[in-house]
């Protein structure tokens, strides 16, 4: 079967969807649909291993190459674990995380829910005072072996999930803001001036406020027609 007849999605059904980049891309979607459009080669993938590529060389009628040392190593498959004592509650790792796997709030010590954590490795760079480690789960299993489809699927609901959830706070943030400098603008709309140098700066205020309400717009707009080209 030709590649080009191979969609996104079946590629995508055969990732491992631990999210954690080592591909070179921002997520298993994306890998899969470089790898659709032939701008990846298909053995980018170590949580997926030498199994992954024989699954994706047989969709793609491609042969068994091996995994591309650049991308990593098939290993076997580690969970973070956070030191507690030493955690200083920045929430960086909290952000980084794709599964939003860590739990934890500013200030407060996180931890980890390993039936959760893909040991995509992504919490550890940010960490400040280095408190993340890894353990593996899995002695002696590595790539599919050490990971099912279950769990496949169990880490694209929670990734879809936080893609969700930080589309949605983006767009509450974006509405405070916006109703601030509504509220903002109507107050300096109200205020009252005894000369000149008043009503000056009256006009400056109310034409700064007036030019970031009109970039909030535009940032929005562009926001929805990418989302229009996306779907």
């Amino acid at each position: 079967m030709a590649v080009s007849t191979i969609t996104a999605s079946q590629i995508d059904a055969l990732l491992p969807q631990t999210q954690c980049t080592k591909c070179g891309y921002p997520s298993c979607h994306d890998y899969a649909l470089a790898i659709a459009n032939g701008d990846a080669s298909y053995n980018q993938c170590p949580p997926g291993g030498a199994e992954g590529i024989r699954r994706l060389a047989s969709l793609l009628g491609k042969p068994e190459i091996p995994l591309n040392p650049s991308n990593g190593e098939e290993r076997e498959r580690p969970v973070a674990i956070i030191r507690e004592s030493f955690c200083i509650g920045c929430t960086l790792c909290i952000q980084a995380c794709p599964v939003d796997a860590i739990v934890g709030a500013g200030k407060q010590m996180h931890t980890i829910v390993p039936d959760l954590c893909t040991g995509c490795e992504l919490c550890i760079p940010p960490c400040p005072v280095d408190c993340i480690d890894l353990e593996s789960v899995t002695p002696g299993k590595t790539g599919w072996a050490a990971w099912s489809q279950a769990q496949a699927e169990t880490s694209r609901l929670a990734f879809d999930r936080r893609k969700i959830r930080l589309v949605r706070e983006k767009e509450e943030n974006d509405a405070r803001l916006a109703a601030k400098a509504v509220a903002k603008l109507e107050a300096v709309n109200a205020e009252a001036t005894q000369n000149e140098a008043e009503a000056a700066e009256k006009a400056r205020k109310k034409a700064i406020i007036e030019a970031a309400i009109e970039r909030a717009r535009l940032k929005k707009l562009e926001a929805e027609q990418k989302a229009q080209n996306n779907e």
